[in-house]
């Protein structure tokens, strides 16, 4: 029975160690649930070049990636 309670402490110090060390609720990310039917995106890093694109600018690789339609009208930018 008493190593039960332990256990429950060690967890519960656990919990609050890694909220206090890392996890940020201001940091965090909420994506919209909608995938565009994008034909390409471009990203700074690397330059013009044409990639696949990602579902939305929420989940581009990182930001200032810029989403396109087929046509070479802007969709999104990501931030």
């Amino acid at each position: 029975m008493a190593r039960d309670k332990s256990m429950g402490a060690i967890v519960l110090l656990l919990i609050c160690g890694s909220i206090l060390l890392g996890m940020n609720p201001t940091e965090a990310k909420v994506c919209i649930q909608i995938c565009y039917e994008a034909a390409y995106m471009t990203c700074p890093s690397s330059g013009s070049t044409h990639l696949s694109p990602s579902c939305n600018c929420c989940l581009a690789p990182e930001v200032g990636c810029k989403i396109y339609n087929s046509d070479g009208t802007q969709i999104c930018t990501s931030t």
